[in-house]
Protein backbone atom coordinates (compact mmCIF):
# COMPACT_ATOMS: atom_id res chain seq x y z
CA UNK A 1 0.00 0.00 0.00
CA UNK A 2 1.23 3.53 -0.75
CA UNK A 3 2.62 5.22 2.93
CA UNK A 4 1.82 8.34 4.19
CA UNK A 5 4.14 11.15 5.51
CA UNK A 6 4.80 10.30 9.21
CA UNK A 7 4.72 13.41 11.54
CA UNK A 8 8.61 13.74 11.52
CA UNK A 9 8.88 14.33 7.76
CA UNK A 10 5.97 16.77 7.90
CA UNK A 11 7.98 18.86 10.72
CA UNK A 12 10.81 18.29 8.73
CA UNK A 13 9.36 19.67 5.60
CA UNK A 14 7.97 22.96 6.94
CA UNK A 15 10.97 23.62 8.84
CA UNK A 16 13.36 22.57 5.88
CA UNK A 17 11.30 23.09 3.20
CA UNK A 18 12.38 19.92 1.39
CA UNK A 19 12.19 15.83 1.84
CA UNK A 20 14.23 13.02 0.55
CA UNK A 21 12.28 9.56 0.83
CA UNK A 22 14.20 5.96 -0.40
CA UNK A 23 11.44 4.23 0.07
CA UNK A 24 8.00 4.73 -1.42
CA UNK A 25 8.69 4.55 -5.51
CA UNK A 26 7.58 0.65 -6.33
CA UNK A 27 9.98 -0.75 -8.57
CA UNK A 28 7.20 -1.21 -11.39
CA UNK A 29 6.99 2.87 -11.37
CA UNK A 30 10.20 3.45 -11.81
CA UNK A 31 10.56 0.81 -14.77
CA UNK A 32 7.94 2.17 -16.21
CA UNK A 33 9.13 5.96 -16.07
CA UNK A 34 12.28 4.74 -17.15
CA UNK A 35 10.72 3.22 -20.42
CA UNK A 36 8.61 5.84 -20.93
CA UNK A 37 11.00 8.26 -20.70
CA UNK A 38 12.89 6.42 -23.14
CA UNK A 39 10.17 6.33 -25.39
CA UNK A 40 9.97 9.82 -25.75
CA UNK A 41 13.42 10.91 -26.15
CA UNK A 42 13.55 8.35 -28.76
CA UNK A 43 11.59 11.03 -31.26
CA UNK A 44 14.72 13.85 -30.81
CA UNK A 45 16.41 11.38 -33.50
CA UNK A 46 14.16 12.57 -36.03
CA UNK A 47 14.48 16.46 -35.18
CA UNK A 48 16.74 19.13 -36.15
CA UNK A 49 14.93 21.52 -34.09
CA UNK A 50 13.52 21.77 -30.62
CA UNK A 51 9.27 21.03 -30.66
CA UNK A 52 6.90 21.95 -27.83
CA UNK A 53 7.56 18.41 -26.35
CA UNK A 54 11.51 18.28 -26.60
CA UNK A 55 13.43 21.12 -24.81
CA UNK A 56 17.09 20.35 -27.24
CA UNK A 57 20.92 20.86 -26.44
CA UNK A 58 22.23 23.54 -29.04
CA UNK A 59 24.45 20.83 -30.17
CA UNK A 60 22.14 18.36 -30.79
CA UNK A 61 21.84 16.68 -34.27
CA UNK A 62 19.67 14.12 -35.18
CA UNK A 63 22.50 11.90 -35.55
CA UNK A 64 23.62 12.33 -31.78
CA UNK A 65 20.60 13.38 -29.92
CA UNK A 66 21.20 15.79 -26.91
CA UNK A 67 17.60 16.28 -25.41
CA UNK A 68 17.62 18.76 -22.24
CA UNK A 69 14.36 18.59 -21.06
CA UNK A 70 10.88 16.58 -22.23
CA UNK A 71 8.56 19.45 -21.25
CA UNK A 72 4.69 18.67 -19.62
CA UNK A 73 5.26 14.39 -20.37
CA UNK A 74 1.87 14.38 -18.83
CA UNK A 75 0.22 16.59 -21.72
CA UNK A 76 2.18 13.80 -24.67
CA UNK A 77 1.89 10.60 -22.61
CA UNK A 78 -0.57 8.73 -21.14
CA UNK A 79 1.63 7.10 -18.73
CA UNK A 80 2.68 10.23 -17.38
CA UNK A 81 -0.76 12.17 -16.91
CA UNK A 82 -1.95 8.86 -14.69
CA UNK A 83 1.40 9.03 -12.58
CA UNK A 84 0.19 12.41 -11.75
CA UNK A 85 -2.26 10.90 -9.93
CA UNK A 86 -1.10 7.75 -8.71
CA UNK A 87 -1.54 7.21 -4.59
CA UNK A 88 2.12 6.57 -4.57
CA UNK A 89 2.42 10.18 -4.89
CA UNK A 90 -1.01 11.86 -3.58
CA UNK A 91 -1.16 9.81 -0.86
CA UNK A 92 2.46 11.56 1.08
CA UNK A 93 0.78 14.64 -0.74
CA UNK A 94 -2.43 14.74 1.55
CA UNK A 95 -1.07 16.47 4.95
CA UNK A 96 0.38 19.11 3.02
CA UNK A 97 -2.29 19.86 0.30
CA UNK A 98 -5.58 19.07 2.47
CA UNK A 99 -7.65 21.21 0.26
CA UNK A 100 -6.68 18.95 -2.54
CA UNK A 101 -3.91 18.37 -5.48
CA UNK A 102 -3.97 20.09 -9.00
CA UNK A 103 -1.10 19.76 -11.69
CA UNK A 104 0.49 22.58 -12.23
CA UNK A 105 3.82 21.54 -14.64
CA UNK A 106 5.98 18.30 -15.23
CA UNK A 107 8.88 17.44 -16.53
CA UNK A 108 11.71 15.08 -17.27
CA UNK A 109 15.41 17.15 -16.82
CA UNK A 110 18.00 15.03 -18.63
CA UNK A 111 21.17 15.78 -17.63
CA UNK A 112 23.44 12.99 -20.02
CA UNK A 113 26.17 11.76 -19.71
CA UNK A 114 29.69 14.25 -19.58
CA UNK A 115 27.50 17.10 -20.92
CA UNK A 116 24.27 17.69 -18.49
CA UNK A 117 23.93 21.21 -18.40
CA UNK A 118 23.13 23.36 -15.05
CA UNK A 119 20.46 25.03 -13.80
CA UNK A 120 21.18 28.21 -11.77
CA UNK A 121 19.89 29.12 -8.76
CA UNK A 122 16.02 29.91 -8.19
CA UNK A 123 12.53 29.57 -7.07
CA UNK A 124 10.02 27.69 -8.40
CA UNK A 125 7.54 30.51 -7.11
CA UNK A 126 9.40 33.17 -9.04
CA UNK A 127 7.77 31.39 -12.12
CA UNK A 128 4.37 31.03 -11.40
CA UNK A 129 3.19 32.44 -7.70
CA UNK A 130 -0.46 31.73 -6.24
CA UNK A 131 -2.77 33.24 -3.80
CA UNK A 132 -1.06 30.78 -1.57
CA UNK A 133 2.19 28.92 -0.99
CA UNK A 134 1.10 25.45 -1.03
CA UNK A 135 2.74 24.71 -3.96
CA UNK A 136 5.40 22.05 -4.09
CA UNK A 137 7.54 19.54 -7.00
CA UNK A 138 7.75 15.57 -6.35
CA UNK A 139 10.98 14.20 -8.19
CA UNK A 140 11.78 10.86 -8.87
CA UNK A 141 15.15 10.21 -10.05
CA UNK A 142 15.53 7.68 -13.06
CA UNK A 143 18.85 7.05 -12.36
CA UNK A 144 21.01 6.63 -9.25
CA UNK A 145 22.27 10.41 -8.21
CA UNK A 146 25.09 11.28 -6.56
CA UNK A 147 27.19 14.13 -5.99
CA UNK A 148 29.39 13.69 -9.09
CA UNK A 149 26.14 13.73 -11.53
CA UNK A 150 24.60 17.17 -11.38
CA UNK A 151 22.48 16.30 -8.40
CA UNK A 152 19.49 18.71 -7.41
CA UNK A 153 21.03 21.19 -4.43
CA UNK A 154 18.59 23.03 -1.81
CA UNK A 155 19.22 26.19 0.42
CA UNK A 156 17.50 24.64 3.57
CA UNK A 157 14.74 26.46 5.17
CA UNK A 158 15.40 29.22 2.12
CA UNK A 159 11.40 28.97 1.50
CA UNK A 160 10.91 30.70 4.75
CA UNK A 161 12.63 34.23 3.49
CA UNK A 162 11.99 36.60 0.96
CA UNK A 163 11.06 36.13 -3.22
CA UNK A 164 14.51 37.14 -4.46
CA UNK A 165 14.85 39.12 -7.90
CA UNK A 166 14.67 36.82 -10.77
CA UNK A 167 14.96 39.62 -13.74
CA UNK A 168 18.39 40.39 -15.74
CA UNK A 169 17.86 43.76 -16.41
CA UNK A 170 14.16 44.52 -17.67
CA UNK A 171 13.33 41.03 -18.11
CA UNK A 172 12.23 37.54 -15.98
CA UNK A 173 14.90 35.51 -16.44
CA UNK A 174 14.26 32.85 -14.30
CA UNK A 175 17.53 33.03 -12.01
CA UNK A 176 18.91 34.63 -9.16
CA UNK A 177 22.51 36.84 -9.24
CA UNK A 178 23.82 35.55 -6.29
CA UNK A 179 25.73 38.88 -5.95
CA UNK A 180 22.67 40.61 -5.11
CA UNK A 181 21.12 37.91 -3.00
CA UNK A 182 21.76 37.21 0.70
CA UNK A 183 22.63 33.15 -0.04
CA UNK A 184 24.42 31.88 2.14
CA UNK A 185 25.83 28.49 -0.24
CA UNK A 186 27.75 26.50 2.58
CA UNK A 187 24.37 25.53 3.82
CA UNK A 188 23.34 23.98 0.33
CA UNK A 189 22.10 20.46 0.56
CA UNK A 190 22.32 17.94 -2.40
CA UNK A 191 19.91 15.83 -2.61
CA UNK A 192 20.97 12.61 -3.30
CA UNK A 193 20.07 8.57 -3.97
CA UNK A 194 19.44 5.67 -5.93
CA UNK A 195 16.96 5.64 -8.81
CA UNK A 196 13.91 5.48 -7.74
CA UNK A 197 14.46 8.06 -4.69
CA UNK A 198 11.84 10.89 -4.29
CA UNK A 199 11.86 14.35 -3.34
CA UNK A 200 9.69 17.09 -2.20
CA UNK A 201 10.76 20.57 -2.31
CA UNK A 202 8.56 23.63 -1.46
CA UNK A 203 7.99 26.40 -4.47
CA UNK A 204 9.73 28.71 -2.62
CA UNK A 205 12.71 26.79 -1.76
CA UNK A 206 15.90 28.02 -3.17
CA UNK A 207 17.53 25.51 -5.61
CA UNK A 208 19.61 24.56 -8.23
CA UNK A 209 21.97 22.02 -9.85
CA UNK A 210 25.40 21.82 -11.62
CA UNK A 211 26.79 20.06 -14.67
CA UNK A 212 26.86 16.82 -14.94
CA UNK A 213 30.46 15.68 -15.94
CA UNK A 214 30.55 11.97 -15.01
CA UNK A 215 30.15 9.07 -17.02
CA UNK A 216 26.59 8.80 -15.67
CA UNK A 217 23.22 10.07 -16.69
CA UNK A 218 20.67 11.78 -14.03
CA UNK A 219 17.42 11.81 -15.94
CA UNK A 220 15.07 13.34 -12.87
CA UNK A 221 11.18 13.64 -13.72
CA UNK A 222 9.55 16.28 -11.83
CA UNK A 223 5.73 16.86 -11.05
CA UNK A 224 5.10 20.77 -9.79
CA UNK A 225 1.78 20.71 -7.96
CA UNK A 226 -0.56 23.46 -6.11
CA UNK A 227 -3.22 23.36 -3.53
CA UNK A 228 -6.87 23.00 -5.29
CA UNK A 229 -7.30 26.67 -3.60
CA UNK A 230 -4.53 27.86 -4.48
CA UNK A 231 -4.52 30.02 -8.00
CA UNK A 232 -2.03 31.80 -10.10
CA UNK A 233 -1.52 35.04 -10.26
CA UNK A 234 -0.91 35.71 -13.36
CA UNK A 235 -1.34 32.69 -16.33
CA UNK A 236 -4.37 30.77 -15.87
CA UNK A 237 -3.23 28.32 -18.22
CA UNK A 238 -6.52 27.69 -21.33
CA UNK A 239 -8.86 28.84 -18.86
CA UNK A 240 -11.21 27.62 -15.74
CA UNK A 241 -11.99 24.31 -17.96
CA UNK A 242 -8.31 23.45 -18.50
CA UNK A 243 -7.58 24.86 -15.04
CA UNK A 244 -10.20 22.19 -13.08
CA UNK A 245 -8.95 19.54 -15.31
CA UNK A 246 -5.66 19.34 -13.98
CA UNK A 247 -7.02 18.53 -10.45
CA UNK A 248 -6.09 15.29 -9.24
CA UNK A 249 -7.54 14.69 -5.62
CA UNK A 250 -10.16 16.97 -4.53
CA UNK A 251 -12.69 19.32 -6.10
CA UNK A 252 -12.81 21.97 -7.72
CA UNK A 253 -13.09 25.47 -5.86
CA UNK A 254 -14.03 29.00 -7.08
CA UNK A 255 -12.90 30.55 -3.61
CA UNK A 256 -9.18 31.13 -3.64
CA UNK A 257 -7.45 30.81 -0.28
CA UNK A 258 -5.52 34.09 0.40
CA UNK A 259 -1.99 33.94 1.96
CA UNK A 260 0.34 37.01 2.86
CA UNK A 261 3.27 35.84 0.99
CA UNK A 262 6.26 37.38 -1.06
CA UNK A 263 5.37 37.91 -4.59
CA UNK A 264 7.35 39.02 -7.31
CA UNK A 265 5.73 39.29 -11.00
CA UNK A 266 7.33 36.82 -13.49
CA UNK A 267 7.00 39.60 -16.23
CA UNK A 268 7.83 40.87 -18.61
CA UNK A 269 9.06 37.87 -20.70
CA UNK A 270 12.12 38.35 -23.00
CA UNK A 271 10.98 38.77 -27.11
CA UNK A 272 12.04 35.32 -29.14
CA UNK A 273 11.95 33.46 -25.90
CA UNK A 274 11.27 29.62 -26.69
CA UNK A 275 8.62 28.80 -24.46
CA UNK A 276 9.06 26.51 -21.63
CA UNK A 277 12.87 26.40 -21.72
CA UNK A 278 14.57 26.83 -18.40
CA UNK A 279 17.63 27.13 -20.25
CA UNK A 280 16.94 29.85 -22.94
CA UNK A 281 15.30 31.60 -19.87
CA UNK A 282 18.31 31.54 -17.68
CA UNK A 283 21.12 32.72 -20.81
CA UNK A 284 20.61 35.73 -20.33
CA UNK A 285 21.63 35.97 -16.64
CA UNK A 286 25.06 38.04 -16.46
CA UNK A 287 26.21 36.28 -13.56
CA UNK A 288 26.21 32.61 -13.87
CA UNK A 289 27.06 30.88 -10.24
CA UNK A 290 27.16 26.96 -12.25
CA UNK A 291 29.13 28.52 -14.74
CA UNK A 292 31.71 30.34 -13.06
CA UNK A 293 32.01 27.04 -11.21
CA UNK A 294 32.62 24.86 -14.25
CA UNK A 295 35.03 27.14 -15.78
CA UNK A 296 37.14 27.38 -12.35
CA UNK A 297 36.79 23.66 -12.11
CA UNK A 298 38.42 23.08 -15.49
CA UNK A 299 41.21 25.59 -15.08
CA UNK A 300 42.26 23.82 -11.75
CA UNK A 301 42.38 20.69 -13.40
CA UNK A 302 45.42 21.06 -15.58
CA UNK A 303 47.19 22.53 -12.84
CA UNK A 304 46.11 19.68 -10.30
CA UNK A 305 47.35 17.41 -13.05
Amino acid sequence: MPRTLTQAEIDFYNEQGYLVLHDVVPQEILRASIAETERLVAVASTLTGPISMLDLDPSHTPEMPRVRRIKSPHEHSEYFRGLAADPAILDLLDPLMPSGVRIHNTKVNMKSAGMGESIEWHQDWAFYPHTNDDVLAVGIYLDDCTEENGPMMVIPGSHKGPTHNHHEGPYFCGAMDLETCDVDLSEAAPLMGPAGTLTIHHARLIHGSAYNRSSRSRRFLLYAYAAVDAWPLHDLKGGLEAFDSRIVRGQPTLIPRMKEVPVRIPLPTRPGLIKGSIYDNQSILGNKYFQAAEQEQQTRQPALA
